[in-house]
C-alpha cells in the first residue's frame, strides 16, 4: 500500500550523495550499499550474502550466480575481458562447492568498437569455456553511443549442480577451522595496474586468472570435510576474511609469514603504495576446513596444477569476533582491516 512507502535514502547522503569507484571496490563502501541499499529490499534465500546461492528444487540442488565485467584495459598479460567472465563466473560458482554446467553473456557494446576486437572477446569467452567445460547457452547484445561504453562490458550468469550434502558458507565456519590459500597473491591486479602505468619489470607479471572450479571438485571428491570457501577478488584476501569474520561471527589469525607473493608482485606493491592483501586475484581462493582434514587437504590441491602453492595461512579463533588479526613479518600483531576506499578500479 502506498503508505507503506518510503522515500528515505539508506545510505546516508550526507555523507555519500553520489556513486563512488569504490562502491565496487570489494571493500567497506561496498559492503555498505549492498548491505543497506540492495539486501533489505532483495534479501538473499538464507540471509547471508554468498559468491553465489545455493536454491533447492525438487530432487536437486543448484547454485546459481551472476557477475558484470567492466575491466580496463580489456587485454592484459595473462587474459582479456573474455575469459575473465568465464572464470569468475564459474568461480563464484565453485564457492558453493557447484559443479558449473551453464553460462548466460550480455554484451553491451560502444559504438566504433571494431570487429577483430570483439572477435578476440569472443574467441578467448568460448575458449574458456570449454576449458572449464561449461556451455554458454543464452544472451544477449546492446549497443550504446559512441564515447558511452568503454568498448565492451560483459554481463554473466551462471548455473551448476550440487551434488554434495555439505553446507558451503560463512555460517558454518567454526573455532578451529584451518584457512588455506591455493597460491600466491596479488599478480591480477598488479598486472592490470602495469598495464595501466607502462611499468616494465625484469618479466612480465601475468594474471592468475584461471577456473578454480575443478580444484574445489577434486576437494570435494577426496571426502574434504569444508566448512566455507571464498574467491579472492575485489578487495583482495582481506576484504574476503573480514567478510567472513564478520558473518559467521567468529576472529581469525592469519601468519603474514605463510603468505605467498611473488617478489615482483611485492616490489610492485612498495613502488604503487599497494598492500599485496588488498589487491584482487582471479584464480585465489581461500578454504575453511575442520583441523583434521587440513593436512589431507593441502595434500589434494597441492596434486592439482592450480594448487601446487597452496599453503596454510591462519586460524579461526573463538575470541576477536568479527575481526581479523595478521600476525606480521617481525612477530607483531594488528587489526587488518577492511578496504575503505578504491585501491585498483576496474579490475574485472
Amino acid at each position: 500500500m502506498i503508505e507503506d512507502f518510503t522515500i528515505t535514502c539508506p545510505i546516508p547522503i550526507s555523507q555519500y550523495p553520489h556513486v563512488l569507484l569504490a562502491h565496487g571496490g570489494g571493500g567497506t563502501l561496498m559492503r555498505q550499499l549492498i548491505e543497506r541499499m540492495f539486501l533489505p529490499v532483495f534479501g538473499t534465500p538464507d540471509g547471508v550474502p554468498h559468491d553465489s546461492v545455493a536454491l533447492t528444487l525438487p530432487g536437486t540442488r543448484i547454485a546459481m550466480t551472476t557477475d558484470s565485467y567492466v575491466i580496463r584495459p580489456l587485454f592484459f598479460p595473462g587474459g582479456d575481458i573474455g575469459s575473465l567472465a568465464v572464470h569468475g563466473t564459474v568461480n563464484d560458482l565453485a564457492m558453493s562447492g557447484a559443479r558449473p554446467l551453464y553460462l548466460t553473456a550480455g554484451f553491451i557494446l560502444e559504438e566504433g568498437l571494431p570487429m577483430e576486437t570483439l572477435w578476440r572477446v569472443v574467441q578467448s569467452m568460448q575458449a574458456a569455456a570449454q576449458s572449464a567445460g561449461v556451455q554458454i547457452v543464452t544472451g544477449d547484445t546492446k549497443v550504446v553511443d559512441r564515447g558511452k561504453g568503454d568498448g565492451i562490458f560483459i554481463n554473466t550468469a551462471g548455473v551448476g549442480m550440487i551434488e554434495h550434502n555439505q553446507a558451503i558458507a560463512p555460517q558454518s565456519v567454526r573455532e578451529g577451522d584451518v584457512l588455506l590459500i591455493n597460491g600466491d597473491l596479488g599478480r591480477h591486479g598488479i598486472a592490470i595496474m602495469a598495464v595501466r602505468e607502462g611499468l616494465e619489470f625484469e618479466t612480465t607479471i601475468e594474471s592468475d586468472s584461471a577456473a578454480i572450479a575443478s580444484l574445489v571438485l577434486q576437494l570435494l571428491d577426496a571426502g574434504i570435510e569444508i566448512h566455507c570457501l571464498r574467491d579472492l577478488t575485489r578487495g583482495g584476501l582481506s576484504s574476503a576474511l573480514n567478510e567472513i569474520a564478520t558473518s559467521a561471527g567468529v576472529g581469525i589469525t592469519i601468519d603474514e609469514r605463510s603468505i605467498p607473493v611473488q617478489e615482483q608482485v611485492q616490489g610492485a606493491c612498495e613502488i604503487l603504495g599497494f598492500d599485496p592483501l588488498y589487491v584482487a586475484n582471479e584464480g585465489r581462493f581461500v578454504a575453511f576446513v575442520p583441523a583434521d582434514y587440513a593436512s589431507r587437504a593441502l595434500e589434494v590441491m597441492k596434486s592439482h596444477p592450480l594448487g601446487v602453492d597452496a599453503v596454510a595461512i591462519g586460524t579461526v579463533t573463538g575470541t576477536g569476533q568479527g575481526f581479523v588479526t595478521l600476525r606480521s613479518q617481525i612477530g607483531a600483531s594488528r587489526i587488518l582491516d577492511m578496504l575503505s576506499g578504491e585501491q585498483l578500479p576496474r579490475i574485472c
